[in-house]
């Protein structure tokens, strides 16, 4: 059983070392709203989330102050609008009248973001996907709240790369539609390999059609309590770092559950994940790269960042696992270079470099995460970042997804401010090397031979 004991004994870690839970996230369907026609779709979808999430901001806010557990956003993913708006949008533009209702009912309700504006063509694009993924730019431009995805290849299915190719010319787009914000845009647009249907995290949460008609998932964080419990073993072995971060992974998870259960039985929801992340904030001492530097790198980049990432990553995993019965979503260490302090200071001392952040993807939770580049940079370089990235996730097996910013009007030298949780990025160098006639061959990429296991 959870017990109050069991968040006193936390609380140290709350006041002093930045654990919070990040996000309660309320998953909805939307598959009983779907209608040919648009004005019916937009009020049955508006009726639904403002109907199901009435209440989540005040239980949110009522156990924050019951129990002293920071929460810091509350949010709302639905299923995939692709799917939903497949009978009735016939154009980019009735797309963008539907993210506008997601935004309405968002803005009624009081959540920080929806999630779900998203597309699923690991193996190809319908017609509605299509116009889905071509109406984002305006979408993303005119809404506050609404967050974008799409899942472009898996390890069963391989790489869409008709999607990948289109999807650089979104991105930069979505990045020249909101210039005057410093491309904020493309922090609200993922794009995943092996997307997980259960994702409480924006930008790249949404309801998959395996999951029930509503749930509760809770994201849990708390890279400094991690860092400060690493402390405490400075020069240890190997084995005392992991028995270390295992122990604090699981009393973090501890305190995921208890808000996730709160939570359910309150708003009479089931309870469906805890997403056990190490997932940064720009506030001092919540970093994953002071992590690496308690274990004994001079900063993340050097040698052994990957390796130091890979444990990390898999301690905190089993942690979370002895500690919740349903851990899933993206678990294990977020690596967002602009909602990290160290990770920026890495990137502006010339310690980390996209090619090193790229490696360091391949053992991280998600992949390359608020990355800003260059207002020049290409729509086929971005399709080439996008396809090496969803490559690694294929061929590991692992989720990968690519959060990247080409901003507007700046360069190398430059930092992108965004504000908030999303913090700011410096600008980093980018190959200019060409990679356009690769990117444009189209077709799909075949699955690896490990896929075939039936």
């Amino acid at each position: 059983m959870i017990n109050i004991q069991e968040v006193i004994e936390t609380n140290t870690m709350i006041e002093k070392e930045n654990l919070d839970v990040r996000t309660i996230t309320l998953g909805i369907s939307l598959l009983s709203c779907i209608d040919s026609d648009l004005g019916r779709l937009k009020e049955k979808v508006y009726t639904r989330i403002t109907t199901l999430a009435k209440d989540l901001v005040a239980v949110g806010r009522a156990i924050e102050r019951e129990y002293g557990i920071p929460i810091v956003n509350k949010r709302i993913s639905v299923t995939p609008i692709a799917l939903v708006g497949a009978s009735a949008c016939k154009s980019p533009e009735d797309f963008v009248e539907l993210a506008k209702t997601l935004d309405s009912a968002a803005k009624t309700v009081g959540v920080n973001f929806i999630g779900g504006y998203s597309a699923l063509v690991s193996k190809g694009m319908t017609m509605s996907d299509e116009l889905l993924i071509r109406s984002i730019p305006q979408a993303l431009a005119c809404t506050d709240r609404v967050c974008s995805s799409v899942n472009v290849g898996s390890t069963k299915t391989g790489l869409d790369m008709d999607a990948v190719k289109l999807l650089g010319g979104i991105v930069k787009e979505t990045a020249e539609l909101t210039k005057e914000r410093d491309s904020l845009g493309c922090a609200k647009l993922v794009v995943f390999c092996n997307a997980p249907d259960d994702n409480p995290f924006m930008a790249g949460a949404f309801h998959g059609v395996t999951e029930a008609d509503a749930v509760i998932n809770v994201g849990v964080s708390g890279p400094g309590v991690v860092k400060t419990a690493l402390e405490s073993v400075k020069g240890a072995d190997f084995g005392t770092l992991c028995d270390t971060i295992k122990k604090t992974a699981f009393k973090i998870t501890r305190v995921g559950q208890l808000v996730a259960k709160e939570a359910s039985r309150r708003l009479g929801i089931p309870f469906g994940i805890i997403d056990l992340s190490l997932a940064p904030t720009p506030a001092v001492g919540d970093s994953i790269a002071e992590i690496f530097e308690v274990m004994g790198l001079e900063c993340a980049g050097a040698p052994g960042t990957t390796a130091a990432l890979a444990l990390l990553n898999d301690q905190v995993k089993k942690g979370g696992v002895m500690a919740s019965s349903y851990v899933g979503g993206l678990s294990g260490a977020f690596i967002p270079v602009s909602e990290d302090q160290g990770m920026i200071h890495a990137v502006e001392t010339g310690a980390l470099t996209l090619e090193k952040l790229e490696a360091m993807t391949c053992v991280c939770s998600v992949g390359l995460d608020m990355v800003a580049v260059p207002g020049e940079t290409g729509a086929a370089t971005i399709s080439g970042i996008i396809a090496d990235e969803m490559a690694i996730g294929m061929v590991n097996q692992k989720t990968t997804a690519v959060r990247i910013i080409p901003v507007i009007g700046k360069d190398v030298g430059e930092t992108a401010e965004f504000g908030g949780l999303l913090g700011r990025a410096p600008i980093m160098p980018v190959n200019r090397y060409s990679c356009e006639d690769f990117i444009s061959r189209g077709g799909r990429i075949p699955a690896p031979i490990h896929s075939f296991k039936n």
